[in-house]
């Protein structure tokens, strides 16, 4: 019922995003879901969302399924080119990973019966619900650039005084150390979603054997973040330093709608903020940074996994970190909004799994109090923030600290096991078998009381 429930809330979802943005002349989620059945798709996570059906898949089944879709994709590539359609930005493949996908939905239904059909359909729901959510994004920010033609980025530039504007400073690294950091940073902020996706394969790696998806996984993580995080953009819109105060970016905005062109060489002066106008073209979707809380979720979620992942998962973050600011796409109290975001977000989840307790609830309370309270403070104390960063600057960081403290130790105790009782062994009378028993040491038994959920990390 959880998963229907599901189902039925993102098709009302997805529609909604539809009219919204067929009302803006452009097509929304589910029409360029269905043109990629057909024509080169937009760049997107196809082939990652190929990647998490298959976790339900043995291995026999995953090479038919992965040989189908690049098969398809060869073949559908000549006529591609003879049409001179665009093949630009990775549009050339990921069509065929999308007909693998509704194939397997089609076998579910028709070939699968009980518990088989059921994990089946949640491997391939898993799949479009990756694809979906990136569709879903695009149509997000096509709203909100439409949707709020003034932006707050005076008001966060302010309060930025309290960090020291680390974006100017690492706007400033970044050049001076072109083309390779450049490079690197790129690849890792485009491709968050492909490291997403090889997280949650680890974690699902067993489900084929165990035939059930463990309670929680990063993949859940991912798409509440990506719920919940344009919701906030339409009541904070917030552009990014490179936008509102330098050249722009991707094609969009420019000197002509910045403030002043000073990202990342002039450093800010403090003045009094004031809404401004932007174009409508550029995303309001810095507040908060959803690259940072994704790339926290990453870490959190590669912690109990291999060194290896482990150290992957710490990369990711330090890099992403970096090049949200050195390319001048979020301010640094994006980025500490982000994390509390990220972490309140996940100890919802986790506190879901675990069952909720007195600890968990207070997590999650903090958490949204906190994040609450950066929010307030960027936009109604930029002026504070900025005269006196001796003071807010430290304060911002306290209250960050004070949830991943209490993230940290939460988590901790609800992975820690109570320790055994240890039972004596009962009399016996004495004896050749009593006498052997007797060499061996004490068992420990294990009450009904002990048994606990591991941790998804484990899992």
């Amino acid at each position: 019922m959880l998963w229907i429930t599901a189902g039925v809330i993102a098709c009302g979802f997805l529609t909604a995003l539809e009219i919204a943005a067929r009302g803006y002349g452009e097509p929304g989620p589910i029409t360029t879901q269905v043109q990629a059945l057909v024509f080169a798709p937009k760049p997107g996570p196809l082939y990652g969302g190929l990647l998490l059906m298959m976790v339900v898949l043995t291995w026999r089944q995953r090479l038919i399924a992965a040989g189908a879709a690049l098969a398809i994709d060869a073949v559908l590539l000549p006529v591609r080119w003879a049409a001179d359609a665009d093949l630009s930005e990775g549009r050339a493949f990921g069509t065929g990973a999308l007909w693998v996908m509704l194939g397997f939905a089609v076998v579910a239904v028709t070939r699968r019966t009980g518990a088989e059909r059921v994990l089946l359909l949640k491997g391939v729901g898993l799949g479009l619900l990756l694809v979906a959510a990136r569709k879903t994004g695009d149509t997000w920010l096509l709203i909100t650039s439409k949707t709020r033609p003034t932006v707050l980025d005076q008001y966060v530039a302010m309060a930025d005084h309290a960090l020291g504007n680390p974006s100017w400073l690492a706007g400033r690294l970044v050049e001076a150390t072109e083309p390779i950091s450049s490079h690197v940073l790129h690849l890792v902020y485009g491709q968050l979603a492909v490291a997403a996706v090889v997280v949650a394969f680890h974690q699902l790696r067993n489900v084929p054997a165990e035939r059930r998806f463990p309670r929680h996984h990063l993949v859940r993580t991912f798409l509440v973040i990506g719920l919940l995080g344009p919701g906030i953009y339409m009541l904070f819109p917030v552009v990014g330093p490179v936008f509102a105060y330098g050249p722009g970016a991707s094609g969009t905005g420019g000197v002509e709608w910045a403030a002043a062109n000073l990202w990342p060489h002039t450093p800010l002066p403090v003045t009094t903020p004031a809404p401004m106008t932007y174009d409508g073209l550029t995303p309001r979707n810095c507040m908060p940074s959803l690259h940072t809380a994704w790339a926290v979720a990453i870490f959190v979620h590669t912690r109990g996994a291999p060194r290896l992942l482990r150290h992957a998962g710490t990369f990711w973050l330090l890099a992403t970190l970096t090049a949200t600011l050195g390319f001048g796409y979020h301010y640094g109290v994006d980025l500490v909004a982000g994390v509390v975001f990220a972490l309140t977000i996940e100890a919802a989840l986790r506190a879901q799994e675990h069952g909720w307790d007195r600890r968990g609830a207070a997590l999650v309370v903090h958490g949204t109090l906190v994040f609450t309270a950066l929010l307030l403070a960027y936009r109604y104390l930029p002026m504070d923030m900025a005269r006196h960063p001796v003071v807010s600057g430290p304060l911002l960081l306290l209250a960050m600290a004070s949830v991943i403290h209490g993230y940290v130790r939460t988590t901790a105790r609800w992975n820690s096991r109570p320790a055994h009782s240890i039972v004596l062994p009962s009399p016996r009378p004495p004896g050749p078998r009593a006498a052997a028993d007797d060499a061996l040491p004490d068992a420990e038994e294990t009450g009904p009381g002990d048994q606990q959920t591991p941790s998804p990390e484990l899992r």
